[in-house]
């Protein structure tokens, strides 16, 4: 068979696994989660209003909050009742992280309670500022760059993405809602979404073999290690946001330590994803290039790369778990709390799991793959690299 044959037979197996997954993944995301609103079906809508009007006549500013309630004369963009005119108040807090301050010209995510008989509204609940035209917006752009910069690769990324999506937001956190063991499920889904990921990038080829085996190896790495500095430093898990509501809302049955543990190995999983690929890539173009290296040097090579990437990977980590709590250490330090109090409160604990696990995990995952890679890529397969 020639090479063309074979480019042309991957190139065709290819396409018919990246369509696969995105009709998987679109029908994924039409499953129902099992939970449904407590109020009757048909009785509530939401809709976009434009904000006409303010009235703060009984809004107080103490500090750097507002407290009291916001009079607003608002008409509604969409919907059955389309540019009608309705009063709502906009009740204030004084947490700035949950309060919404609007102004005249302002665009408001609402929604409409209808009456019994559902022919008028009785009620206009002010959600928040409107922002999904934004973020439709945002998520196009995003599609465009990708595809018009990586073409075919991007748009299996695109669909990678979308998959991730799904499986998170349909299968993983609706199952967990329903009892499921989290580290357990998060492991299978995390599973699931390396293979999917791996070999839709780079194809079913053994450059995809290499970096899924060395993906599953960090990933396992991190998983263990999780269950077990968790235990260790005795964390909780109601340090996550909104995880104490939970247990309030009637699902004490879930473990909130648990759902810690896997927050930590489905935070990382990108990057050893990322890691894994980037010296199974790595070793294949050198096996490219000197087709002889022998299998020693070959894996040499891959911790040669492994030790370089492996360098700025984990600081890389540690940055975008340190812009999470920025403001929680600058707390600290502003009230002079000595460095040993800060190190030992169970916030900056949880932080620092996640910070020095995901990057353990890393560190691990490049010498896995190097390893397999040696072994992999030296093999007498026929086989596409």
């Amino acid at each position: 068979m020639t090479k063309k044959a074979l480019f042309m037979g991957d190139r065709k197996r290819d396409i018919i696994f990246a369509l696969i997954i995105l009709m998987v993944s679109i029908l994924v995301l039409f499953i129902p989660t099992g939970f449904t609103s407590p109020y009757p079906e048909g009785s509530s809508h939401w809709a976009k209003a434009k904000i006409l009007n303010t009235d703060n006549s009984t809004v107080k500013t103490i500090g750097p909050t507002k407290h009291g309630a916001q009079q607003l004369e608002l008409e509604l963009l969409s919907g059955p009742f389309k540019g009608r005119h309705f009063s709502a108040s906009n009740l204030l807090l004084g947490k700035k992280e949950l309060d919404k301050f609007f102004s005249p010209g302002n665009l408001a995510f609402v929604v409409v309670d209808l009456t019994e008989d559902r022919t008028d509204v009785a009620y206009v609940n002010v959600i928040d500022h409107y922002r999904l035209d934004a973020t439709i917006l945002l998520f196009v752009a995003f599609m465009v760059v990708l595809i018009g910069f990586a073409g075919w690769i991007g748009f299996k990324a695109l669909i990678s993405f979308i998959c991730s999506a799904a499986l998170i937001i349909k299968i993983l956190l609706p199952l967990m809602l329903h009892g499921w063991n989290p580290v357990v499920l998060t492991l299978g889904i995390v599973s699931l979404l390396t293979f999917v990921i791996i070999f839709l990038v780079a194809g079913f080829t053994r450059k995809g073999m290499v970096a899924f085996a060395g993906s599953m190896g960090g990933v396992l790495a991190t998983t263990l290690l999780s269950i077990l500095f968790t235990n260790l430093f005795k964390i909780h898990g109601a340090v996550r946001p909104f995880a104490e509501n939970l247990l309030y809302m009637g699902f004490d049955y879930i473990s909130l330590p648990q759902l810690f543990m896997a927050g930590i190995f489905l935070a990382s999983s990108g990057a050893v994803m990322d890691l894994s690929m980037d010296i199974s890539a790595a070793l294949a173009e050198l096996v490219h290039k000197h087709p002889h290296i022998s299998r020693r040097d070959l894996i040499r090579s891959g911790f040669n790369v492994g030790r370089h990437v492996v360098g700025t990977m984990t600081t890389t980590l540690l940055l975008a778990y340190t812009g999470g709590y920025t403001a929680l250490m600058m707390t600290f330090i502003a009230q002079g709390v000595p460095m040993a109090n800060i190190i030992n409160m169970i916030y900056v604990s949880a932080e620092l799991i996640y910070t020095m696990v995901g990057s353990f995990g890393l560190i691990l995952v490049a010498p896995i793959t190097a390893i397999v890679g040696g072994y992999l890529y030296t093999c007498p397969i026929k086989n596409k690299i």
